[in-house]
């Protein structure tokens, strides 16, 4: 792999990580684009992930610190209560990742599926826009766990796990910025989680790529990562989701018509 594919991976992976366009399902286009082939593919993909992560830190440290200052308090508060909710949104997609990841990662080969879970994805964010829900005031335990099943849904390739989560919790009726919040949050102990599950299954290992282009693409996920995120951010307060809609019903239609030709 070369310096610049390596950069446009990162990119691509960062922007996709936080916009309701699935990044699984863009970084295999990409690849595929590209003629990138790597020994190991998983292993690239989950450093890009790990740096996407930092890019969600370095967003987000301040309700991050928050939380973690809050965890400690002898008396339950609404920190403690976030962060159980985390871990109950965490469930369903440990329970698919351990069960099921050999299937899921099957699936990465087929850009007539990733197409399919694109226009799904476009259809979920188009309710999401036209449905007026009733605004709760916070995320409940069930609300978290259903937007949980969400995420884990969202491990399939094309189907964006910003924009299920997202869409999931403004159908549930939360309001715009707490599911923004809450949806960029819980995906840094999954992550996490994937990570350390494949060090320990030995997925994760040495790799045909050289140093310099490894670094060029952690580096380029996280510049581009921690701007989408901002943005993102934004984005869903305002209410715009419509217009990604439209581009993933577009790169949808792409990708199945690219499988076919």
């Amino acid at each position: 792999m070369e310096t610049i594919e390596a950069i446009i991976l990162g990119i691509v992976q960062g922007l996709t990580e936080f916009l309701p366009v699935s990044s699984s399902g863009h970084l295999q286009i990409a690849k595929a684009l590209l003629g990138v082939h790597i020994e190991q593919n998983v292993t690239f993909d989950v450093i890009l992930h790990g740096a996407t992560v930092l890019s969600t830190v370095t967003v987000m440290w301040r309700e991050l610190w928050r939380l973690l200052c809050g965890v400690f308090s002898r008396r339950f508060n609404e920190e403690q209560a976030y962060v159980l909710k985390i871990i109950v949104s965490m469930i369903p997609a440990g329970v698919v990742g351990v069960l099921f990841a050999d299937r899921i990662e099957a699936l990465f080969s087929s850009l007539a599926f990733v197409g399919a879970m694109l226009l799904l994805t476009a259809a979920l964010l188009a309710f999401a826009y036209y449905a007026k829900p009733r605004q709760k005031s916070s995320i409940s335990y069930r609300d978290a766990f259903v937007i949980g099943l969400a995420q884990a849904a969202a491990t399939m390739p094309g189907l964006s796990r910003s924009g299920s989560t997202i869409a999931t919790g403004l159908l549930l009726g939360n309001s715009k910025e707490s599911v923004a919040h809450f949806s960029f949050i819980m995906v840094i102990p999954v992550i996490l989680g994937k990570m350390l599950l494949d060090a320990v299954s030995g997925e994760i290992g040495a790799m045909s790529v050289d140093t310099a282009p490894l670094v060029a693409g952690f580096a380029a996920a996280y510049v581009s990562g921690a701007l989408a995120c901002k943005f993102m951010i934004e984005v869903v307060k305002r209410g715009k989701l419509v217009w990604f809609a439209v581009y993933c019903a577009a790169a949808g239609l792409l990708s199945i018509i690219s499988s076919v030709l």
